[in-house]
């Protein structure tokens, strides 16, 4: 396993907050972990709880006039940061790798997707719907921005999470504190950098932390909205904050998601597939396949494409060029995969991996198991690791069941040739999205969120945008 020296990268960078316009220093500091190697790169800026009431006051204090600019100069603020993340992509693309661990073709991706949703929700307009419009009486419905919003973002995609939550929601007229996850701040610092010459002072903001700033925003009274990604466990401690001044929120939380395999699917085509969105980003995705169901005839069959094609994964540094998966992406989430592998050997048989990699980093194996107890957490829970169950079933009622037996409800996805059969199986399961023959098919166009406890509201399309507006009714007696 090579190694790629980091220094270059984060050497030229002055890394810092973004306040009412300007670019601060931090309270203090904290380390930036390169996953790979396990050690710091760089620091990174902490705001202090006096700094994060800056970046409230500022956004608020920045809401009336931005929320009065007409919406097609907000739309041309939007297409202006899509341009200017475009032209620093491949700079922000190898930064999110020596933070997040991932692969450069995937942080590319995660870069390219926020250009792409930026441009589409500067396309999109709120103007008013006539529900009424007679000799006596006009009723329109208005879609008026909240407020503040504050956009609380994970590390496992972290500039497209920041980037699909700010585009719509200063574009619906709203102004945002930006806090990304401790352990992949610098990204959206660069962002931050980015936006201090494009959108007007307090109407973006970010502020990144040690673990404390997340908790003050949450409970803020001067925050109107809260859109969080994250863990379900965190989301239901967000909801408590957000309560006393209920304020709105979109929650986009874990999922334990599943891949039927149909006995009459195409598993040359199939298989490849789920093997890559069960393990793309080291399993660390909301939306990953976590649970694979293979109906009893091909049961084994799947199995051993599947060891078989973890055996061919190749780890390595994102930034390596035949780097198939890179490193577990901080050290808690590295000791939680290591226990989770000793419960696989006890709740199932390891066919492949199930070992931690003897190199500098957090590196583990991809690992298959099969034959896993009903009750493991390695099926009750979601498993945030690069650890995948396969599971046996005999009819389509059974699978729908087994399925559907998780408080989570992000996405699921059916596969088999035949499509009707395949589509009424997938309208049956208890999800946001449920796919066919396909999975984690995104689209900005598309709305996306969760059921149960997978979340609450949308995020993306038209619906997402809505997520930052309010219903203002306006009803005029002609009469």
């Amino acid at each position: 396993m090579t190694t790629t020296d980091p220094t270059d990268l984060v050497a030229s960078q002055d890394f810092k907050l973004l306040i009412n316009g300007e670019l601060v220093a931090g309270a203090s500091t904290v380390d930036v972990v390169d996953p790979s190697r396990g050690v710091a790169i760089t620091q990174s800026p902490v705001a202090d709880r006096n700094q994060v009431e800056q970046a409230i006051e500022a956004a608020r204090a920045a809401f009336p006039g931005w929320r009065d600019t007409p919406i097609e100069e907000r739309a041309s603020v939007v297409r202006k940061m899509a341009d200017a993340i475009e032209k620093a992509a491949d700079g922000i693309a190898r930064v999110v790798v020596l933070e997040q661990g991932k692969p450069l073709s995937g942080a590319r991706d995660d870069v390219d997707w926020a250009v792409l949703w930026a441009r589409y929700f500067a396309g999109l307009r709120l103007d008013p719907e006539t529900v009424r419009d007679d000799d006596e009486t006009l009723v329109q419905i208005h879609r008026r921005p909240l407020g503040v919003v504050a956009a609380i973002t994970p590390w496992n995609f972290p500039f497209f999470q920041a980037v699909y939550k700010i585009a719509p929601a200063i574009l619906a007229g709203n102004t945002v504190v930006l806090k990304p996850s401790p352990s992949t701040p610098l990204n959206a610092l660069m962002l931050a950098r980015i936006l201090a010459d494009i959108v007007p002072a307090g109407v973006v903001n970010v502020v990144a932390d040690d673990g404390s700033v997340g908790p003050i925003l949450t409970a803020h009274p001067g925050v109107d909205k809260v859109s969080f990604t994250g863990s379900t466990l965190v989301g239901k401690s967000v909801m408590r904050n957000a309560a006393d001044t209920l304020k709105h929120i979109t929650l986009e939380l874990g999922g334990n998601d599943a891949a039927v395999i149909l006995d009459d699917a195409d598993l040359g085509k199939t298989l490849p597939e789920v093997f890559k969105w069960a393990f793309s980003n080291n399993g660390q995705v909301c939306i990953s396949v976590k649970r694979i169901f293979a109906h009893s005839s091909i049961y084994d069959h799947v199995c051993d494409e599947f060891a078989r094609m973890a055996g061919d994964v190749k780890l390595g540094n994102g930034l390596d060029a035949d780097t198939d998966l890179g490193p577990i992406q901080n050290a808690k989430q590295y000791e939680t995969a290591k226990r989770l592998l000793e419960v696989a050997g006890k709740d199932g048989k390891i066919i492949a991996g199930g070992v931690v990699d003897d190199t500098p980093g957090y590196y583990v194996r991809p690992t298959v198991v099969r034959d896993v107890a009903e009750n493991s957490v390695l099926i009750t829970e979601e498993t945030f690791a690069p650890i995948r169950s396969i599971m046996s079933f005999d009819d389509d009622d059974e699978v729908v069941a087994r399925v559907n037996d998780t408080p989570y409800g992000l996405g699921n996805s059916v596969w088999g040739s035949d499509l009707e059969r395949a589509t009424k199986i997938a309208n049956r399961l208890e999800s946001g999205t449920t796919w066919v023959n396909t999975h984690f098919a995104l689209a900005p166009d598309v709305p996306f969120g969760g059921r149960k406890q997978s979340g609450s509201g949308f995020e993306f399309s038209r619906e997402g945008l809505l997520q930052f507006t309010d219903v203002q009714v306006v009803h005029v007696n002609k009469a």
